[in-house]
C-alpha cells in the first residue's frame, strides 16, 4: 500500500499540470479573441465614421427651404421666366399667369388657408404615415425614383435635385428629411409641400392649381375639388385640362380613401361623390414668340439643370435670342412657306419679306414646310431659330432631317487633308455603280472645286471611295457631325461656321456634345448666377489655311453658275461661303451659308413628290436647293444689313498659282483654259499638263499625219486625251476623239537631186548607219540630215552640221543608233537659192 501512494500522487500532479496548461491556453484564446473582436469593432466604427462623413460631406443646409418657399420673398414664389439677350423681352413664363405665386398657409386660424380636407387628401395619397414617422422611410432607398415621404419629396425636389441618383443620394435624402422634420415640424412640411407641389401645366402650389383648373382661390375649394387636386399632385399629367374624365375618376377614388381612413364622414363622401365640379377646358397657350427656340433653350439646359427644377420657378434665363432679328426671320419664313404652299401671300408686316426673291415659276408644294436658323459663328450663339413652318404657321418643331448632299464638303475636306487641292482633277462620268447627278447629266473632267460648288454626286462618291469612309467619318465627327444619322440646323450651322472663323468652333460642351448655345446665363431671382455661358469655349478643328481652302471654294460664285446660273439666289452682294444639299427623293433640301459675321441655315421639306431621279409620272418633282436658297438669301441679307461686306484674306500656308483647267497641272501651250487656284504650301502641281495634246492630222482622212502626208493636207489640232474609262462619255458628249491610227504611208516619187537610197524604206538598222543618197541640183546651197522618232516626229535631231558640198549617190551622213530603238524617220533637207527647199524622207526601224 505505501508503495502505491507516490505513484498516485505523481499521476494527480501530472493531471493538475495538464489542466493548468489547458486552462492557460483557453484563457489565452479568449483574450486573443477579445482583442480581435475589439479591433474589428474599432475598425467598423472607423469605417462607419468615414462612411458617414462621406455621405454627409457638403450636405446642403436645411435653411434652403425657407429661403425658397417662405413669403414674401421666397425664390420659388416667382415663376421661371425666359428672356431675349437684352433681358427686356419676355419670351415665356413657366406659370399659367405671369404673376407672383400666392402662398397659402395651412393654419385654420388664418382667414385664407388651405382647406383641411385638401391637407388630409394629399397626406392620404402621398404619405399615409406622415404623422407617425420621423420624416423618412427606410424602404425604397435602392429605388432612385421612389420618395416615400412628403419630407423626402421636398428634399429631393428642392435641395438634392442636382445630385445624380445613387445609394449615397438616397441616404442623404433621408438624413435631410429627418432634419427638416425635426427642425421645422410637420405642419410646416405639409404647408411647404402644398405650396410647391406640381399640379401640371406649370401650376405649382395649390392656389395656382385651383385658379387654373377651377377658377377659384385655394381656400374656396370643395371636398370633391380637393380630392381631384390631391390625385393630380401624384400624377400631374392626369389633370383636369389634359384628362378631365380621368381626373374626375381619380378624385372619386381619393374620396373613398378618405372615407376609409375615417377622415371624411359617409354623408360628406356621398355629397362629394354626387358633385361634378366645373373644370376649366381652355388649354394653356404655348409659347408664341420663338417657340422652337424656347424648346432648344430647355433642351440645352437639361444637361445642366433638370427641367422639373426649371419649371418649379425662381429662375431668370437670359438667352442668346436677338428679338428684332427673330421677328424678321419668322416673318420672312412665314411668307416663304405660304408661297411654297401656293396660298395667297399674307400681309407681310416686315420689310425683310420684300427681300425674298421669286420662287421657281409655276411650282408649289401643298404639303411643305420650312425652317431657319441664324448663328453668330464668332461666339457660337444662336441669334434666331424659326421652327418648321407649314403653310405660313410656325410650329415649335425643329427636328433633324436627312442631310442629303449638304455634308459633301467634309468628303472634299478629307481629300484636302490628304494632299488633294481644289485644283485636283476628277471625272464626272458614268460608272458601274448606280450613282446619278441630281440634274441627270454627266459633266466630264473637272476640278474638285467645280464638283463641290455644283453639288455633283458622282465625283463626291468617287472621292469618298478613294479616301475611305472611315476617314471621312472621322473628319466629320470632329465638326460634331454624324454621317450616319439625321442632322439638325444647329449642327449644320455650327459645323459650317468653323470655315468662316478660320477653323475655330465656338460654343459650349453640352452633355457629351460641343454645340452652339442658346443661353447666355441663368440667374436666381435674387440675381445669383446659376449658369454662365456668356463667354464661349473654343475648339480648333482645322488650320486657318485648310479652312481658307474650303471657304475659297464655297464662296466662288462663278463656280456655281454651271448648276444655278448667273445672278442666282446665292449671290447677295458680299462674300459668302455656301453649301447646298438635297436628297435623291426630292423631299429635303438645304442651304447653309456663312459670312465672317453670320451663319444662316435653311431647310425645306416636301411630301408626296416624284423623286428627282425618276421619270415624272404625274405629281411633281421634288424640292431642290433653289427653293431654300430664296429663304437663305432674304435672311442673310436681313442679318447682314448693318455689317461691312468683309471677306476672308489668305492666311500663312496658302499659295496661288495659274494652272490648266481642268487638269489642275502646270499650263502648257496646248492648254485651252487657264485659271488661278489656291493650294496649301507644298501641294502645288509640279508637272506640266498632259491632258491636252497638239496633234497633226490629215484633214481628208482624219488620221494622224506622217512624214509622208502632203503638208497641204495637214491640220494642227489640240485634243483632250481621255482615259479609256471616259471614252464612252466623250463620244456621247460629241467630244473630238483624237485619232489613234496613222495616215496610210505612200512613198513620194524619187527626186533625182534630193533623195536617200540607203537604207531602204522600212529597213531594219542598228549600229552606225551610213545615210547614202544625192544632194545636188541647180542653185544648191547646202543640205542637212536629221532624224526624229515616230511616224510624224514633233522634234528633229540634226546629224552633224550643214554640208555645203554636193553629193551624188554618196554618203550624206553617219548615224550612231546605239541606245535607240523603234521606228524613226530620216529626213534629207536640201536648201537652194531663192529659199527653195527639197526634202526626202524614209522610215527605218532600229533593232536592239
Amino acid at each position: 500500500m505505501p508503495s502505491t501512494l507516490p505513484a498516485l500522487r505523481a499521476r494527480r500532479e501530472r493531471r493538475l499540470e495538464k489542466q493548468s496548461k489547458q486552462s492557460a491556453r483557453t484563457r489565452g484564446a479568449i483574450i486573443s479573441g477579445g482583442i480581435v473582436l475589439s479591433l474589428l469593432l474599432a475598425l467598423l466604427i472607423i469605417l462607419g465614421a468615414f462612411a458617414y462623413a462621406d455621405v454627409t460631406r457638403e450636405l446642403p443646409s436645411t435653411e434652403i427651404l425657407p429661403r425658397l418657399l417662405n413669403p414674401p420673398d421666397g425664390l420659388l414664389l416667382q415663376p421661371t421666366r425666359i428672356y431675349d439677350r437684352s433681358g427686356l423681352q419676355l419670351l415665356f413664363t413657366f406659370a399659367p399667369e405671369n404673376s407672383l405665386r400666392r402662398y397659402i398657409p395651412v393654419n385654420p386660424q388664418n382667414p385664407q388657408h388651405i382647406p383641411e380636407n385638401l391637407v388630409h387628401a394629399v397626406i392620404a395619397v402621398a404619405d399615409p404615415q406622415f404623422n407617425i414617422h420621423s420624416g423618412y422611410a427606410i424602404q425604397g432607398y435602392n429605388d432612385p425614383g421612389l420618395h416615400p415621404t412628403i419630407a423626402q419629396r421636398l428634399v429631393s425636389n428642392l435641395i438634392l435635385y442636382n445630385e445624380p441618383p445613387s445609394t449615397r443620394r438616397a441616404i442623404r435624402e433621408r438624413i435631410l428629411a429627418a432634419q427638416i422634420t425635426a427642425q421645422f415640424g410637420r405642419a410646416q412640411i405639409i404647408e411647404w409641400y402644398l405650396n410647391s407641389a406640381n399640379f401640371g401645366n406649370y401650376a405649382y402650389g395649390v392656389d395656382a392649381a385651383a385658379q387654373l383648373y377651377f377658377s377659384k382661390p385655394a381656400d374656396e375649394l370643395t371636398l370633391a375639388e380637393s380630392a381631384i387636386l390631391a390625385a393630380v399632385s401624384e400624377t400631374p399629367a392626369l389633370n383636369p385640362l389634359d384628362a378631365p374624365q380621368v381626373a374626375l375618376q381619380r378624385g372619386r377614388e381619393v374620396l373613398y380613401i378618405l372615407n376609409g381612413l375615417g377622415l371624411v364622414s359617409n354623408e360628406a363622401t356621398a355629397l362629394a361623390l354626387a358633385d361634378t365640379p366645373k373644370m376649366e377646358s381652355t388649354p394653356l397657350t404655348p409659347p408664341t414668340i420663338a417657340p422652337a427656340f424656347v424648346n432648344l433653350v430647355l433642351a440645352q439646359l437639361d444637361s445642366q439643370i433638370p427641367r422639373e427644377r426649371i419649371e418649379r420657378g425662381g429662375m431668370t434665363i437670359i438667352t442668346t435670342l436677338d428679338y428684332d432679328l427673330q421677328k424678321k426671320a419668322a416673318c420672312v419664313t412665314e411668307v416663304y412657306a405660304t408661297r411654297m404652299a401656293g396660298l395667297p401671300a399674307p400681309e407681310a408686316d416686315c420689310d425683310s419679306a420684300r427681300l425674298l426673291p421669286s420662287l421657281p415659276p409655276t411650282v408649289t408644294f401643298a404639303d411643305s414646310s420650312a425652317s431657319a436658323l441664324i448663328l453668330d459663328p464668332n461666339t457660337g450663339q444662336v441669334l434666331t431659330m424659326v421652327g418648321e413652318t407649314n403653310q405660313g404657321v410656325e410650329t415649335p418643331l425643329a427636328s433633324g432631317h436627312r442631310p442629303g448632299s449638304s455634308l459633301d464638303a467634309f468628303v472634299y475636306l478629307t481629300g484636302f487633308t490628304r494632299g488633294l487641292s481644289p485644283a485636283s482633277l476628277t471625272w464626272d462620268i458614268p460608272s458601274g455603280e448606280i450613282i446619278q447627278n441630281f440634274d441627270g447629266a454627266y459633266h466630264g473632267p473637272m476640278r474638285l472645286r467645280m464638283a463641290l460648288a455644283n453639288d455633283y454626286q458622282i465625283p463626291v462618291e468617287t472621292l469618298k471611295t478613294q479616301m475611305g469612309i472611315e476617314n471621312v467619318t472621322k473628319i466629320a465627327s470632329s465638326f460634331g457631325i454624324d454621317l450616319n444619322s439625321q442632322v439638325s440646323m444647329l449642327e449644320l450651322a455650327g459645323a459650317y461656321g468653323v470655315f468662316g472663323t478660320q477653323g475655330v468652333y465656338f460654343g459650349q460642351n453640352i452633355g457629351d456634345e460641343f454645340l452652339p448655345v442658346s443661353v447666355l446665363r441663368v440667374e436666381s431671382v435674387d440675381h445669383s448666377v446659376m449658369l454662365d455661358w456668356s463667354l464661349p469655349q473654343a475648339q480648333t478643328i482645322v488650320t486657318p489655311a485648310m479652312s481658307y481652302l474650303m471657304t475659297h471654294v464655297l464662296s466662288d460664285e462663278p463656280a456655281r453658275w454651271n448648276s444655278l446660273g448667273r445672278s442666282n439666289a446665292l449671290e447677295i452682294g458680299r462674300p459668302a461661303g455656301v453649301k447646298v444639299g438635297q436628297t435623291s427623293d426630292g423631299r429635303d433640301a438645304w442651304v447653309v451659308g456663312f459670312t465672317p459675321s453670320y451663319v444662316v441655315a435653311t431647310w425645306t421639306g416636301v411630301r408626296g413628290v416624284t423623286p428627282l431621279s425618276s421619270p415624272l409620272q404625274g405629281g411633281q418633282r421634288g424640292v431642290t436647293p433653289r427653293f431654300p436658297a430664296v429663304l437663305w438669301n432674304a435672311l442673310m441679307r436681313t442679318a447682314s444689313e448693318n455689317t461691312l461686306a468683309d471677306g476672308w484674306t489668305a492666311p500663312l500656308g496658302v499659295s496661288t498659282m495659274t494652272v490648266c483647267d481642268p487638269s489642275g497641272m502646270l499650263p502648257t501651250r496646248e492648254c485651252p483654259n487657264l485659271v488661278t487656284e489656291v493650294f496649301l504650301n507644298g501641294s502645288e502641281p509640279t508637272q506640266a499638263d498632259s491632258m491636252f495634246r497638239e496633234l497633226s492630222v490629215n484633214r481628208e482622212t482624219g488620221l494622224l499625219a506622217t512624214v509622208f502626208t502632203p503638208p497641204e493636207l495637214i491640220d494642227t489640232r489640240v485634243y483632250m486625251l481621255v482615259p479609256e474609262s471616259a471614252r464612252g462619255w466623250a463620244q456621247s458628249a460629241d467630244l473630238d476623239i483624237p485619232p489613234t491610227s496613222y495616215d496610210a504611208i505612200q512613198a513620194p516619187p524619187i527626186n533625182p537631186v534630193a533623195n536617200i537610197n540607203s537604207p531602204q524604206l522600212f529597213a531594219d538598222v542598228n549600229g552606225v548607219v551610213q545615210i547614202v543618197g544625192t544632194a545636188s541640183g541647180d542653185g544648191f546651197l547646202y543640205y542637212r540630215v536629221q532624224v526624229g522618232k515616230g511616224l510624224n516626229p514633233q522634234e528633229w535631231i540634226q546629224l552633224g552640221s550643214d554640208v555645203t558640198t554636193l553629193v551624188e549617190n554618196g554618203v550624206l551622213a553617219e548615224w550612231d543608233t546605239k541606245g535607240l530603238s523603234g521606228l524613226y524617220a530620216v529626213q534629207l533637207v536640201v536648201v537652194r537659192e531663192g529659199q527653195l527647199v527639197d526634202t526626202a524622207v524614209i522610215q527605218v526601224t532600229i533593232g536592239e
